[in-house]
């Protein structure tokens, strides 16, 4: 029977972790890396594993891997704080380590608690995952943000969902917008991308209808609603951000400046 090592890295997380952690007691090997909580994080970790590690923050990807390099077994299940394995994934997991993994990696589909229902709409569904994988043959990019594992070989898919419970309110998804698209700015930025005037007017009306309309945020009502309009002030956001950054180093190609 293969075996599995679950990874979270952790940061701040006290609300979230146990509630993680609680649905993979049924793992082989728990790892937790926390890079300098300054809540109970790692008290309520440790009610849970043994196995709690702090390390300096390196980024996403680095210190995943760094966790995924402490796993007591090759094959990895990567965890978020705020997501949980539901008991339906759990068994579909175990099953196929029991029986032998065909595929290198797993992707895992995920679904979003939000103003009190779940999400199976938007860009937010079925948002599958690479979380389940082989660490001798799989790696985590370097993004600044949105990171993802790589596995040098052929990826399966699972049907049995994570659970992500991403925002508490409104106002925590907001703050959230703020940070990631400041992050997804700086990677346009590494990458070289350019944003035009063009950008900004069209792409986050292009995102709204086809986060509303074409991904059915329609048929979840006014959380549908509210997600596929935020989904758009993302993308708005991170290309504007992108153009500020351009127009303070005097790369902006386009856009008038007052």
């Amino acid at each position: 029977m293969t075996r599995v090592s679950v990874i979270v890295i952790t940061k701040d997380e006290a609300r979230n972790v146990g509630g993680a952690l609680e649905s993979v007691r049924w793992a082989d090997d728990i790892v937790v890396v926390d890079s300098g909580s300054r809540d109970d994080t790692v008290a309520v970790a440790r009610r849970h594993t043994d196995r709690v590690v702090t390390h300096d923050w390196p980024g996403y990807g680095a210190q995943k891997n760094f966790a995924a390099g402490l796993a007591a077994h090759d094959w990895v299940l990567s965890l978020d704080a705020d997501e949980r394995v539901t008991p339906a994934l759990a068994r579909e997991i175990r099953a196929l380590l029991a029986a032998g993994p065909e595929k290198r990696g797993y992707r895992i589909p995920r679904v979003t608690r939000y103003l009190g229902r779940w999400i199976r709409s938007t860009d937010w569904y079925p948002d599958r995952q690479l979380r389940l994988y082989d660490r001798r043959t799989g790696r985590w990019n370097d993004r600044r943000v949105h990171e993802s594992v790589a596995v040098d070989g052929a990826v399966g898919r699972l049907e049995g969902e994570l659970e992500h419970h991403a925002y508490r309110d409104i106002a925590h998804h907001l703050w959230t917008i703020d940070r990631y698209s400041t992050l997804a700015a700086d990677q346009m930025g590494a990458e070289g991308r350019r944003v035009r005037w063009l950008d900004l007017v069209a792409r986050p009306p292009l995102a709204f209808l086809r986060n509303y309309v074409a991904r059915l945020g329609v048929r979840d009502g006014a959380p549908g609603l509210i997600v596929s309009i935020l989904n758009s002030y993302y993308v708005f956001l991170k290309h504007a951000k992108r153009w500020e950054q351009q127009r303070a180093t005097g790369t902006d190609p386009g856009l008038p400046k007052s």
